[in-house]
């Protein structure tokens, strides 16, 4: 059973965080219920954690985590490791890296972590280019 919800989550990330992270944390929420197929809220007592999973042919998958003391953990490593197709990776890899200018390869990113959003997102576009990418991953990961 879940500690969190989405009010807690939301309530927790705007004590915790600047109104700026808030904001980006809010919207990724929001785009959440819109495009995910499953959404789940963390057990954890420190801070809760958003879960997005999308459905494939391997099952529920998750693409990304976010923490309410605003982090974000993008699950590109774990789908390395899935029967996920290649060019749904290699598609979601280059559209990171040209937006948050971060390699994602796997020497550099060799292992799923959490960084600050306020590391990644310094500009709307940057937000907006983000959900679209996890937008048409999950579109192609549903097919």
């Amino acid at each position: 059973m879940s500690n969190w919800d989405k009010k807690l989550f939301i309530d927790h990330l705007r004590e915790e965080c600047n109104r700026e992270v808030a904001k980006v944390g809010v919207a990724i929420i929001e785009f959440a219920e819109k495009h995910a197929d499953d959404i789940t809220w963390g057990r954890g007592s420190d801070h809760g954690t958003l879960t997005y999973r999308c459905n494939t042919d391997v099952g529920p998958l998750p693409l990304f985590h976010m923490t309410s003391i605003g982090q974000l953990n993008l699950q590109i490593n774990f789908m390395r490791n899935k029967e996920v197709p290649p060019m749904v990776v290699r598609d979601l890899v280059l559209k990171l890296e040209s937006n948050f200018l971060r390699d994602y390869d796997e020497i550099e990113y060799s292992s799923d972590v959490f960084v600050s959003i306020d590391e990644l997102f310094h500009t709307e576009n940057q937000l907006e280019k983000f959900l679209k990418t996890m937008e048409g991953a999950t579109y192609r990961l549903r097919q």
